[in-house]
């Protein structure tokens, strides 16, 4: 993974252990629990009464034990009838019990890991676009589905497995040192010995864990690409080729897990080992204290039962401890996207007369190269002023920068040197959401969500009425196809917009700007898609929006800036020739006037 931006990463020395730093930072992402405490708190009760309960079930049925052999050595005066009712309403109380504290700790998991996966979500939408350049929209999304749901499982069932061992365990050590402090020192004798080991091979383990959760991260990144892109896909017929890259990817996956078998299995084999062997121990030592008459054939059964009970606490502790690690080291992931520095913050905005933007804008001697490609320099001294209601264009090649300096004007990027200004003022001096809430873009490859026609064109302006909408879509050419379909507004575009045709999406693109009504309107191509019947069109309209606004235009086909007030020429970075059509039409062996040449001979052909 890429390094973050903005903060130091957690120390690499940190990763794959588990230290009393690290499980601190890890307690933070709990702190999303804190609105459901109360259930929390009430499902903890619920558990440690349950196991104290079960520690006395092993007592109870040694004391039926007693009764059933010799009922004057018995330690309670009950009769065999009354112990056996007591069982069963044990066994109805521990039902009930666990039944309400599964309740409980689902309303925590859930609720606290939805709020979780809102505030990655959030967190995720707000940062800048140069997070997004070092990273894969795969591996983000397994971030908020795998890692959030280990964390859940954590809560639902790994937590009260974990507590309600440690009191079963702690209430049979008492009972068995209450019974026989003998046998109870053979027992005990092994226990820190398994737990240095358990502590040592579980470092392994939650090691191994992370490694797996990371190349599994990979794989479901192939599986984003491949189905955001299958029509790349099929149309170079590379079923096969992503067929292999994936089976790669997974036998990335199986070898991890393998290890991660390996890591676990013998952990178990230690621990079940160590404790049963230790059990067996304890059973002859037992057997030959009560010939002796030493011991109650009862109370043996009992202490039997308290010493399995034991070693199977410590055996899943084990387990138990590998789940802790694997959801520590979810909590490592989701910690690094939630700790890194949001742009702006998430707000309803309302554009007002005293925030709306006049429209004027200047390039001040702009530098700059991505901040991924740092070798590379992009622009080069750019100068370039803009005033209020002008329409401008930039032309050149692909790379030349034109594309650059409208992400630049978004603040996707902030200028290496020199300054951007608009009305007057830095860019940067602005609040993000206002700033960009004065502008629109149409971009040249259309991205449009998966919903209906109404939300893709309300995502220019939320909450405005269907008059507003129609009204957009009529101003776009996009009301005509609209109404033919069945549904009209209603109809679903699939995903990214794939049940419409390009021209369609561009159309509807044009529409959720012009429904946005912005100061500053950016065009990208915006009818590079559509046919030559709706082409003029969607030109007038769009000449109506730009009319009175501040509007810059990427262009490749010239023909389509031949009225805007200022054309700007860039190659390798740098203006290279500016003017109008005309004017820059008529400069001889001029970059623009041979590019236009060559463009208007071939449309003639």
């Amino acid at each position: 993974m890429a390094r973050r931006h903005g903060r130091e990463p957690v120390e690499d020395e940190l990763k794959g252990k588990l230290t009393r730093e690290s499980f601190q930072e890890a307690l933070k992402i709990y702190r999303f629990i804190l609105p459901y405490k109360w259930h929390f708190i009430g499902g903890m009760i619920l558990l440690v009464i349950g196991g104290g309960v079960f520690v006395f079930v092993p007592k109870l049925i040694g004391e039926m034990g007693n009764v059933a052999t010799d009922k004057d050595k018995a330690n309670w005066s009950f009769t065999l009838n009354q112990l056996g009712l007591m069982l069963g309403g044990i066994a109805i109380f521990q039902a009930l019990l666990s039944y309400l504290r599964i309740i409980l700790f689902t309303v925590v998991s859930e609720n606290g890991m939805a709020d979780l996966r809102s505030r990655v979500f959030q967190k995720l939408i707000t940062l800048p676009i140069s997070y997004y350049d070092e990273r894969r929209v795969g591996e983000m999304t397994s971030r908020i589905t795998n890692d959030v749901s280990t964390l859940a499982g954590m809560l639902s069932s790994t937590l009260a497995q974990f507590v309600r061992q440690i009191v079963t365990l702690i209430g049979s050590v008492i009972m068995i040192g209450l019974m026989s402090w003998k046998l109870s020192l053979i027992m005990l004798s092994i226990l820190p010995l398994i737990i240095l080991l358990v502590m040592f091979v579980g470092k392994r383990v939650r090691k191994l864990s992370k490694t797996r959760q990371d190349a599994l991260a990979q794989s479901n990144v192939i599986v984003e690409e491949n189905l955001h892109s299958i029509q790349i896909v099929k149309a170079f017929v590379n079923e096969f080729f992503e067929k292999v890259r994936y089976e790669n990817m997974l036998d990335d996956v199986v070898t991890s897990s393998m290890r991660l078998a390996k890591a676990r299995g013998f952990l178990i084999v230690i621990i079940f080992g160590m404790l049963f062997g230790a059990l067996f121990f304890v059973v002859y030592m037992g057997m030959l204290m009560v010939q002796n008459g030493d011991l109650l054939l009862g109370n043996f059964l009992s202490f039997a039962m308290y010493t399995m009970v034991v070693a199977g606490a410590i055996g899943s502790l084990g387990g138990i401890y590998e789940q802790i690690l694997t959801a520590l080291g979810a909590t490592e992931r989701v910690r690094e996207i939630l700790s890194e520095e949001s742009e702006l913050e998430v707000k309803p905005i309302a554009l007002t007369d005293e925030t709306r933007f006049d429209g004027d804008i200047e390039y001040r001697n702009i530098e700059f190269n991505y901040p991924s490609r740092s070798d590379v320099e992009v622009l080069k001294g750019i100068n370039i002023k803009i005033k209020a209601g002008q329409k401008v264009a930039f032309v050149g090649a692909s790379g030349s920068g034109k594309s650059t300096l409208v992400r630049l004007l978004l603040r996707f990027y902030d200028p290496c040197t020199g300054q951007l200004m608009v009305d007057g003022k830095n860019a940067n001096n602005y609040d993000l959401d206002i700033y960009r809430s004065n502008m629109a873009i149409v971009p040249q490859e259309v991205v449009l969500f998966g919903g209906t026609i109404r939300e893709n064109i309300l995502y220019g302006k939320p909450g405005a009425s269907d008059e507003e909408v129609i009204e957009a879509a009529q101003q776009a050419n996009a009301w005509e196809f609209i109404r033919t379909f069945p549904d009209d507004l209603d109809t679903i575009v699939g995903e990214r917009g794939v049940k419409l045709s390009g021209g369609q999406r561009q159309r509807i693109a044009i529409a959720r700007a012009i429904l946005r009504n912005p100061s500053i309107l950016l065009l990208d191509e915006a009818t590079s898609s559509l046919d030559a019947e709706s082409e003029k069109a969607v030109q007038d309209a769009l000449n109506v929006l730009m009319e009175g606004r501040t509007s810059i235009i990427i262009a490749h086909r010239l023909a389509t800036i031949r009225e805007v007030d200022c054309i700007y020429v860039l190659d390798k970075g740098q203006v290279i020739e500016q003017g109008t059509h005309t004017a820059l039409s008529m400069v001889q062996d001029g970059a623009y006037s041979n590019l236009a040449k060559l463009q208007f001979e071939i449309s003639m052909t």
